[in-house]
């Protein structure tokens, strides 16, 4: 089979392209040796097949990062039957420098200039023919996002795989061609493939080439003692890379033609000029970010019925009918389409569990199986599926504002308020991957350079409230909504949401001015215009993410419920007894004392009989989160308050209501437990792929700081909400905090040294 590689530089359209060629064949797996993605996939479309491997993106072929020595290192030892090199036609100079380096590989090339639609759209004409006569490579004009050009593409790229190639580089006229030429010579002589693009990388000063070939250095060595008194004063790398943009520049431009429209700003231009405003800009987002989850958790759709007050009852006295009705409308107002789907998903496991229940007492099945069906395996997973319509609506949100272009914009303007608490903007977007997912929120922090702030990234992501810990939130603020506040239970989610943020910057600002001093990296990034989400690759994330989510609930989750429900109902002597008298009582109370401060250990109940309830629920959130509100639907029915399916609730507000009464837990410690749960250890999986991410010995520390921040912040949470006069005592120990850590950093505070002591 053929193998294709697709490089490019980053925001070129490069993942865009790489789903349309492989669909459902794709995969995703880590490069040997080291934890970047690898994505393969294969395209069918051709006379045989063949397979396309989709390189890290990448602005050049010089070993500065592990994306760039991968791409280089699959090129030049993988062999690939043909690169395809992907090219932004919108920035076309800079995209180019890549292809000048690509060029020099004896590999068979092919261009493709992708985001035709948008050059045309400004009025520009690129002459591929053109470009196709100076470049000496086949060149193709496409649109990935329309997926316009892709035959012809992959028909030219399969005909150059025929053909063997010898690199040229852009460089033979340059003041270096005759080092360039001598060392090229002596490797070739040597044996050495590719010695074109050794040479020339000899010449820069490449660290992987001096190190691999230490004679032929010396001939560099020796030739740049002739230009002591250039400009660049000896420095032959600068000098390539202006050869190369001088080349690029006289040669390769000459094929684009700008539009002579006096109209200088794009409409991606204007838009940020209100988007990415330096005042307006984080309200902006602030307001999008609160519209999603309105529109995914909200009960009255942008709040007609608060503000017009037309929700009345709508009972026709049909069941069936009335049922159909309470998906889109009820007393609350009309639906929000995550309400909706919500709804329609809380029907269909309704109606399920019902004839699983119908069937075991028809069946004559033993009491202990029927509970273990109904109430273990059914209840608890059945409470975590009705989650996720919901959840897919707002990763469907999220990644809408990705891949338009919005979220990059984001990660610039929230540049300027990180910087000053010690994190750079790139550090945001995997963190903003974290409202999905930690798992791939962790693995994108291998894109930050510096070590320090990779670390602080990997232990604040868990902070931005992933998927699974959406149910815990929906279920949690809407019962306080609907017991104490009457507050849209949309807006409490979206406070907690941005609390996780907030806590994230404050943590980070603390650790810079402590375990991690340092400088902030600085933060280049270049916008990708906007545009319309691809129909299919927004379909392609949502099925990866039900595929994840509904393998989870029917592996970890499932087996969790079986031992939940048994531990709940069965002694150390193996007998069916009460809740109070079960295994799980006894675990839970053994440990019920740790959470007390937090407001639901000792202390939750008058009684102290089911205080341990919501300690059971926050420990089996520690391998999934999901656990949580499958606990609740367990442990609500063993406690005998909602009886079967018939009595359950499909969004888990009807069990925390009851777990409530049953143990006496306040609304105060209700928030408290829900901070806990957003703040402490993420699942077993996250925790996993952090610990990979992170320096050996370093992740003992960060599962120290996950304890630590949950159970600090989640202490202080139920003492400020019971007495709200706690605020400023807990204002005022902050605030001294932050001026002694800064007094010290600047030197105006230092304990244990005399003044003017000398250090040894």
């Amino acid at each position: 089979m053929l193998k294709f590689a697709l490089a490019g530089n980053p925001n070129s359209g490069k993942t865009t392209l790489f789903n349309t060629l492989t669909g459902s064949t794709a995969h995703v797996g880590n490069w040997p040796g080291v934890t970047v993605d690898k994505r393969e996939g294969v395209y069918k479309k051709l006379s045989s097949p063949v397979q396309i491997v989709d390189l890290p993106g990448i602005y050049s072929l010089s070993p500065y990062t592990p994306e760039e020595v991968i791409s280089r290192n699959f090129i030049l030892d993988e062999k690939p039957d043909c690169v395809i090199n992907i090219v932004d036609a919108t920035n076309l100079e800079r995209n180019l420098y890549l292809t000048t380096q690509i060029m020099e590989i004896d590999v068979p090339v092919v261009i493709a200039l992708n985001m035709m639609d948008v050059v045309r759209k400004r009025g520009d004409k690129l002459d591929a023919k053109k470009l196709e006569q100076k470049t000496g490579l086949p060149v193709v004009e496409i649109s990935a996002l329309k997926e316009e050009g892709i035959k012809e593409l992959m028909e030219r790229a399969y005909a150059a795989a025929q053909k063997k190639r010898a690199g040229k580089s852009v460089l033979e006229k340059s003041p270096l061609s005759h080092v360039i030429d001598d060392v090229r010579i002596a490797l070739k002589g040597k044996g050495v493939e590719n010695p074109l693009f050794h040479a020339v990388k000899l010449t820069e000063g490449d660290e992987l080439e001096v190190k691999d070939h230490p004679a032929e250095i010396a001939m560099v060595e020796e030739f740049k003692k002739q230009f002591s008194d250039d400009i660049f004063a000896g420095d032959f790398e600068a000098m390539v890379a202006d050869a190369r943009y001088k080349y690029i520049s006289t040669e390769f431009s000459a094929a684009l033609t700008r539009s002579e429209k006096k109209e200088t700003f794009t409409k991606s231009d204007k838009a940020d000029k209100i988007l990415t405003h330096r005042i307006f800009g984080i309200p902006i987002f602030l307001v999008i970010l609160f519209a999603v989850f309105h529109l995914t958790f909200g009960e009255d759709l942008l709040y007609l019925n608060t503000i017009f007050g037309f929700a009345n009852d709508v009972s026709t006295g049909n069941a069936v009918l009335d049922s159909f009705v309470a998906v889109f409308y009820s007393s609350a107002g009309i639906s929000t389409p995550g309400g909706i789907l919500f709804n329609l998903m809380g029907f269909c496991t309704d109606q399920l569990g019902g004839l699983i229940a119908e069937g075991m007492a028809k069946t004559g099945a033993a009491a202990w199986a029927q509970g273990l069906v109904n109430e273990g395996i059914w209840g608890g997973v059945s409470g975590v599926l009705s989650f996720v319509p919901q959840i897919l609506f707002l990763f469907l949100c999220i990644s809408i504002l990705e891949d338009s272009g919005y979220m990059a914009r984001v990660a610039f303007i929230l540049d300027r308020a990180f910087r000053k608490f010690g994190l750079s903007g790139r550090a945001f977007i995997p963190m903003i991957m974290g409202f999905g997912c930690s798992v791939p929120a962790a693995i994108n922090t291998r894109t930050l350079a510096d070590e320090k702030e990779r670390i602080m990234t990997n232990r604040v992501i868990p902070f931005f409230t992933c998927g699974a810990k959406a149910p815990i939130l929906a279920a949690v603020c809407g019962a306080i909504a609907s017991r104490y506040t009457g507050i849209d239970a949309g807006l409490i989610v979206f406070l907690l949401y941005v609390f996780g943020m907030a806590m994230a910057v404050l943590m980070v600002a603390l650790m810079r001015q402590t375990s991690m001093r340092g400088e902030v990296a600085p933060f280049i990034m270049e916008l990708p215009a906007y545009h319309a989400p691809q129909f299919k690759n927004l379909m392609a994330h949502l099925w990866d993410k039900l595929k994840h989510y509904v393998h989870k609930a029917f592996t970890i989750i499932l087996a969790s419920c079986i031992i939940i429900w048994f531990l709940s109902n069965f002694s150390w002597e193996w007998k069916m007894v009460s809740m109070n008298e079960s295994i799980l009582h006894d675990i839970g109370s053994f440990c019920q004392w740790l959470f007390t401060p937090m407001g639901f250990g000792y202390g939750t109940s008058a009684l102290n009989q089911y205080g341990w309830v919501f300690v059971v629920a926050a420990v089996t959130g520690l391998i999934a989160k999901e656990n949580v509100i499958a606990t609740f639907f367990i442990l609500a029915q063993a406690l005998g308050g909602l009886v079967g399916v018939e009595g359950q609730s499909e969004d888990g507000i009807a069990e925390v209501l009851f777990l409530m009464e049953k143990t006496g837990i306040t609304w105060q410690g209700l928030m408290a437990f829900t901070v806990f749960n957003m703040l402490t250890v993420p699942c077993f999986a996250a925790a996993a792929t952090v610990r990979g991410e992170l320096p050996k010995g370093k992740f003992k520390y960060t599962l120290a700081f996950w304890l630590l921040t949950s159970y600090i912040t989640s202490t202080l949470v139920f003492v400020v909400l019971s007495w709200w006069w706690t605020a400023f005592i807990v204002a005022a120990v902050i605030a001294l905090v932050i001026v002694y850590f800064v007094l010290r950093n600047k030197g105006k505070i230092n304990f244990g040294r005399r003044k003017g002591a000398s250090r040894e």
